[in-house]
């Protein structure tokens, strides 16, 4: 079993930045390829920025230039720096980890961006 554990998410003004961070325990890997989702009131729920395992990065096209993903030597955490955030933004912010043929959700964390 895989748990993720997210953190960062809070009420920011629009331009403002803030830094999730998804911490990993659990049966995980170096090969695991991992990343950020979320999903705003209404709607889909749909990627925001993906990291593989070699460390290609591949990010939203809403979100390109603004955010970035990156993770930590170890590759348990991983993060997301979110800059000139806006009020779309808004919306619960999910890690994914895929660890073999399985992938596992953290539970999410709230980000609000008031305009």
């Amino acid at each position: 079993q895989v748990q993720l554990v997210e953190s960062g998410g809070g009420l920011v003004q629009s331009g403002g930045s803030l830094r999730l961070s998804c911490a990993a325990s659990g049966s995980i890997s170096s090969f695991d390829a991992m990343g950020w989702y979320r999903q705003a009131p209404g709607k889909d729920r749909e990627l925001v920025a993906f990291i593989n395992s070699g460390g290609s990065v591949n990010y939203g096209d809403s979100v390109k230039g603004r955010f970035t993903i990156s993770r930590d030597n170890a590759k348990t955490q991983l993060y997301l720096q979110m800059n000139s955030l806006k009020p779309e933004d808004t919306a619960v912010y999910y890690c994914r980890r895929f660890v073999g043929l399985k992938n596992y959700w953290g539970r999410g964390t709230q980000v609000t961006v008031s305009s």
